[in-house]
Parts: structure tokens; C-alpha cells; sequence
């Protein structure tokens, strides 16, 4: 017979026990990381205290961010420690193209319907982008229209990392940065630069980070 939980199923709680273990662990919280990746790093709770969806969504997370493998200059950072591994944090340091030199953060929220649906991701600065707004509101598709329970976060975390590389113009949260793009790149550059360094761009002052 099968359980569902969420419309995702289990072969039998036998199974589910196995995985989640009997004690209610997710690996063995006294052994050491063996490494830098996600995964490796252990969580221990009782399981009796969370719903079955919570557990469902923490068994599907692990393997995501097991297998997430950040490029240089990303970090991942979970502010309420390594127990909570549904709200973290994702740090960027462009090396290239006009954010560059720049510390961006993003914090991420996932929900208990992962992966049916998406993370909530907010930037955490104010920053001059045709894709982010004043509130840390970001447009990327993944986490619109394009998003399935095949996605991931690392989806996500990508998308975010190919907007500084590649800003959408086409389609802005902050219509006047992509005007700016799209009408002169020299002086859109400048404006970021200004921007990053916490100066004020027609009355709105932005996040210092630089």
C-alpha cells in the first residue's frame, strides 16, 4: 500500500521510516562534515514534532542542496543554523559585467509544497537592476511561470547568479534601469556604480555594497 503526503508518495511507512530513521534523524548528528557540500552537514529533531509535509519537504531538499555546487564567489549561509535548512541565505560576488566587485544576498524561504512550489526568494539590498525592485522583488522566470517539481533550488540560485551576468531589459521590475540599459550602457554602468556605492538614483537611495 502507499501513503500520500502532498502528492508525493511513499511506498510504506516502513520505507519512509527508513529514510527518516526511527528516532526521527536525518543522518547522525554526531558524525563530523566530510566536506564543504550541504548535504554532508547533519540535522537532528524529533520527528513526532513536525508535520508530515515538513518532513516530505526537508527528504526532498537534501538531495538538492546536497548536489548544489556554487561557483566562485557564492556562499550559502543558514541563519538559524544548520537545524533549519528551509531558510538560508545565498550570497553573490559578480566577477564580471556592471555589478561586479559587488556583495549581493538573498534569502530564501521554502515552502512545505516544495517542490510544487517554488522557493520565496527576496534580495536583501536595494539594488539598480532592471530585474529586482526597490522591495527585493525579483522577476526570473524560474520562480514564475517556468517553474515544475522538477526544478530545484539550484535552479534558482543560478537564474539569480545569471542576471548579473545577463540583465533582461525586456522584462523589468525597475522600468527606469532598463530604460537606462537599453538607451545608453556607459551611462546605465555609471548609475550602477553610483548605485552600489549608496549614492541616490532619481530620489531613490540605494545599498551600499561595496
Amino acid at each position: 500500500s502507499k501513503e500520500k503526503a502532498s502528492g508525493r508518495s511513499w511506498e510504506t511507512r516502513e520505507s519512509r521510516e527508513s529514510v527518516l530513521g526511527t528516532r526521527g534523524r536525518l543522518g547522525n548528528p554526531q558524525e563530523k562534515p566530510r566536506g564543504d557540500s550541504v548535504g554532508e552537514r547533519y540535522i537532528h529533531f524529533s520527528s513526532s514534532s513536525f508535520s508530515e509535509d515538513f518532513l516530505t519537504t526537508i527528504f526532498l531538499l537534501l538531495p538538492d542542496l546536497a548536489e548544489l555546487k556554487l561557483e566562485k564567489g557564492m556562499a550559502i549561509k543558514f541563519p538559524n543554523g544548520k537545524s533549519d535548512l528551509m531558510n538560508f541565505r545565498i550570497e553573490i560576488k559578480p566577477s564580471e559585467n556592471y555589478w561586479r566587485g559587488g556583495t549581493f544576498t538573498f534569502t530564501f524561504k521554502v515552502p512545505d509544497s516544495y517542490p510544487h512550489e517554488p522557493p520565496k526568494v527576496l534580495c536583501d539590498q536595494k539594488v539598480y537592476h532592471p530585474n529586482l525592485d526597490t522591495q527585493g522583488n525579483i522577476c526570473l522566470n524560474v520562480l514564475r511561470e517556468d517553474w515544475s517539481p522538477v526544478q530545484t533550488v539550484t535552479s534558482v540560485i543560478f537564474g539569480l547568479l545569471f542576471l548579473f551576468i545577463d540583465p533582461n531589459a525586456s522584462d523589468p521590475l525597475n522600468s527606469e534601469a532598463a530604460k537606462d540599459l537599453m538607451q545608453s550602457t556607459t551611462n546605465f554602468k555609471a548609475n550602477v556604480r553610483k548605485a552600489m556605492m549608496g549614492g541616490s538614483i532619481n530620489g531613490v537611495r540605494f545599498t551600499k555594497v561595496m
